[in-house]
């Protein structure tokens, strides 16, 4: 696939690991140099190790340490990667504390990034801000109260993006993508990633970060009047939806 001749940076978003990984590692391999965003680790000094990928160690909810890092750095491509489900369960059970940081991870960071580097796409008169959102955003997962509303937000965020900056050569591609096999979904489940990881995995073919660094890449790759503005792909074995009718106790 070729990219547009504009299209020379790329600001990836948790790249340390599993999805934002594979695609630094996949936009590096295309011939872009990737600006590897993720807080500092081990992972993100081995991920360094990859001809084309510039690590950038920090937080990404820390937006003005952020501004700071970004500041006179050309971002040509943005991919909103961060995201976490968090603790699950009816929102009642769930703190104010868990909630809030569900939320400023899943909409308020990547609003606020965006908000960063489009202003720079605008004036040069291209770019384009990939955003990771989830099946959740658009069907329901009961348990995902916060995370859902957030991505939901995200997703509703870039159309309203869209809509302000037409005209702009700015595009704004959502990536909605179902279950993907890494560590990050497991660890929502805590104690039973175990066992989900054996019943999940092993009955039903999930996708893989590699899948969803492809469909980045081929967001990208179209040309300049095209704009792939939502991409939902999903495990073949994976259909969302139906009802859910619990009995009432006895009175």
């Amino acid at each position: 696939m070729s990219l547009p001749e504009n299209c020379r940076t790329a600001l990836v978003t948790v790249a340390s690991r599993g999805i934002g990984a594979e695609i630094a590692r996949t936009l590096a391999g295309a011939g872009l140099e990737v600006l590897a965003l993720a807080r500092p680790s081990e992972a993100l000094e081995l991920l360094a190790e990859t001809p084309g990928i510039v690590p950038l160690a920090a937080d990404v909810t820390r937006i003005d340490d952020l501004a700071a890092l970004l500041e006179g750095r050309q971002v040509d491509v943005l991919v909103n990667n961060a995201g976490a489900i968090g603790a699950l369960g009816p929102l009642h059970t769930l703190t104010p504390r868990e909630t809030a940081d569900v939320v400023t991870l899943n909409l308020i960071a990547p609003l606020q990034l965006t908000q960063i580097v489009v202003g720079g796409m605008v004036s040069r008169g291209h770019g384009h801000v990939v955003s990771l959102t989830s099946a959740v955003a658009h069907h329901v997962f009961g348990g995902t109260t916060a995370y859902s509303a957030a991505k939901a937000g995200l997703s509703m965020a870039h159309q309203v993006l869209r809509h302000d900056l037409a005209g702009s050569n700015v595009r704004f591609t959502e990536v909605v993508p179902g279950r993907v096999e890494t560590d990050f979904y497991l660890e929502a489940f805590g104690a039973d990633a175990g066992r989900l990881k054996e019943t999940l995995y092993a009955r039903q073919r999930a996708l893989h970060p590699e899948d969803i660094a492809r469909a980045v890449l081929a967001a990208l790759s179209m040309p300049e009047h095209v704009d792939l503005s939502r991409v939902e792909i999903m495990p073949t074995d994976q259909a969302p939806g139906g009802h859910a009718f619990p009995t009432r106790a006895a009175e």
